[in-house]
């Protein structure tokens, strides 16, 4: 995934301040907690704990930190951030890393956790793909787990997949003056049709039904403000292409009436297949693919914690914005179990000498 960085990306691999990153952390070391994830929130949570002295420890299975951001969407828009009316993904992504990294965590990437098991009081051994990472308390801020794209079952997707179909975008450039076709009713489909509409030649988006899973100001864009083509009822039957994706043949599902498009991409969104992996078998409370936390963000098992996407409580909403909120929470009451004679809110960082 390297060679993809976005350019404002920061290389965590060349990061002098990251305790041990470029050959991974010292074996024997133990640290006061380690957070499994680093997306927006585990980055949150590495620069929340560094400002509260923890010595931290930040692992993922993917060889660079930013998560989805970084990892799925570099070029999409992000507007639901507080203090950034606009920011693309990989730019979010980048000073959240610069950010997550400003205390000198120690970081493990390319390393995914697959056992979580209690060796001795007070300390977690996190067994990885390549070593075994000692820390006192642990806080999961894996989003939504492993996941991958609902692969779009129809002749000649699979045929023509990185040949003008795609589940992805890395570089919008791409879509200039092209002819492009979207599949897909949720957040994602609408959100790329409103980066790419001013750069692509044209944009028609077909959904299998008349009711959207999105923003209600995404929906009505869509509807009365956009030049996109939008196909209500509409499917595709088949993707057609010699050496790369030449046209879509779609189809009403209510009438049966087909259509032929004369197209260059077509970009999938239907939604993604997610899986908690080794984590269901940690041994924690789970609802669904959710692990269950308390107003502490304590998991079942005392000393781990969960915050961000992969998390379940009373009133949750998956959104960065709460899941940092989350994270601080977590940290803070990570930091009384390791010092009990610490104070789980120690004050506004106005207040201190930073």
């Amino acid at each position: 995934m390297n060679p993809d960085r976005p350019a404002h990306m920061p290389d965590p691999a060349a990061a002098p301040s990251a305790e041990g990153s470029a050959a991974g952390p010292p074996p024997s070391a133990i640290y006061d907690t380690a957070i499994v994830g680093a997306g927006p929130v585990g980055l949150f949570g590495c620069f929340y704990a560094g400002m509260r002295g923890m010595k931290t420890l930040l692992l993922d299975s993917l060889p660079e930190v930013g998560g989805q951001l970084a990892a799925l969407y570099p070029e999409k828009h992000v507007f639901d951030m507080p203090g950034f009316p606009k920011v693309l993904a990989r730019d979010l992504a980048a000073q959240m890393a610069e950010q997550g990294l400003r205390f000198g965590p120690a970081l493990a990437l390319g390393e995914q956790v697959e056992a979580l098991d209690a060796v001795e009081e007070g300390l977690f051994a996190l067994r990885t793909s390549r070593q075994a990472h000692l820390a006192r308390t642990v806080i999961v801020c894996a989003g939504a787990g492993a996941f991958t794209p609902k692969r779009l079952d129809a002749p000649g997707v699979a045929e023509l997949e990185g040949r003008g179909v795609h589940y992805f975008v890395r570089d919008k450039a791409r879509f200039q003056g092209r002819r492009l076709l979207i599949v897909g009713g949720g957040d994602s489909a609408l959100d790329w049709a409103m980066n790419l509409e001013p750069i692509a030649r044209s944009i028609t988006l077909v959904h299998r039904r008349d009711v959207f899973r999105a923003h209600e100001e995404s929906v009505d864009w869509l509807l009365h403000r956009s030049r996109v083509a939008t196909k209500l009822f509409w499917e595709i039957r088949r993707l057609e292409g010699a050496q790369r994706l030449e046209r879509a043949v779609i189809f009403c599902n209510r009438t049966g009436e087909e259509e032929t498009l004369e197209v260059d991409d077509c970009l999938i969104n239907i939604g993604f297949n997610a899986s908690l992996g080794p984590i269901r078998n940690w041994g924690l409370a789970l609802e669904g693919s959710q692990i269950l936390v308390n107003a502490r963000m304590e998991t079942s098992r005392p000393g781990i914690y969960a915050a961000g996407d992969i998390c379940a409580h009373e009133g949750k909403l998956k959104l960065i914005a709460t899941g940092v909120g989350e994270v601080c929470i977590a940290v803070n009451f990570a930091k009384t179990r390791v010092d009990p004679t610490a104070r789980a809110f120690p004050g506004h960082s106005t207040n201190m000498n930073l």
